[in-house]
């Protein structure tokens, strides 16, 4: 007497509508987790390239009227556009009236505030997709933990009723149902993993962001570069390129 073939593609043929659609969330939570790390590492690949260039120009620039003067600005890259919103912000200042100036406050109190804006965006662009990363890390696991229950008292439903309690009639159902297990844990670990480098890239980029702010500010104010601190912007992230 030949035992039926057990396994994944057995599992399917025996699966209830509620197995399925358990399956087809998962399935739906690894393309977008897969999409997501992609998409985000890809992005910070292009930042890096474009930085390199961004610096390499930046660095020729001796005052910030010459910057001022200069409209090539890559809108791509996170650099760029914060030097363009201080170079739009140091136009904006300069074009109000003293009664406007006087209400807005000192200079650097308004250049801060534009900076701190302009990060601001900054980070919203480079969290795009975490939230929903984290979401299926952390939830992906109790999924499948249900689909592996609802299939174990499937299972065990089916069994009592055929009045076959063996270990061998046993084993083959309650295996197949904690597949469901393995699946949202092979869903879980790629976005947990993903969300944690993803992470640790944004926090590497909005802290070079908020030292590049600084040195922006310093520039807008002095009129001339701390050209020291151009310098180790370009070398980290000659760095970050190389690692």
């Amino acid at each position: 007497m030949n035992d039926p073939v057990l396994g994944f593609s057995h599992f399917l043929s025996q699966a209830d509508n509620v197995a399925r659609f358990i399956l087809a969330l998962m399935l739906i939570a690894s393309l977008l987790t897969w999409g997501i790390v992609t998409d985000r590492l890809v992005n910070h690949w292009l930042l890096r390239r474009r930085s390199k260039n961004f610096f390499a120009r930046f660095l020729r620039i001796d005052s910030f009227t010459e910057l001022m003067k200069n409209s090539e600005f890559d809108q791509n890259d996170p650099y760029s556009r914060l030097t363009r919103n201080t170079v739009d912000t140091a136009r904006h200042y300069a074009a109000c009236d003293a009664s406007h100036v006087n209400a807005a406050g000192e200079p650097s109190e308004f250049f801060t505030r534009s900076l701190r804006q302009g990060i601001e965006k900054e980070t919203e662009q480079l969290e795009r997709g975490l939230t929903m990363l984290a979401s299926i890390g952390s939830t992906a696991p109790f999924v499948g933990l249900f689909g592996t229950v609802w299939g174990i008292y499937h299972a065990l439903l089916s069994i009592g009723l055929s009045g076959q309690g063996t270990l061998d009639k046993i084993a083959g159902p309650v295996g197949e149902a904690l597949i469901m297990t393995a699946i949202g844990l092979a869903v879980a670990i790629p976005a947990v993993l993903g969300y944690n480098a993803l992470v640790r890239r944004n926090r590497v980029v909005l802290s070079r962001l908020d030292a590049f702010g600084h040195d922006l500010l310093i520039l807008a104010m002095t009129g001339a570069p701390l050209e020291r601190s151009v310098r180790t912007h370009i070398r980290a992230v000659h760095v970050a390129g190389d690692a």
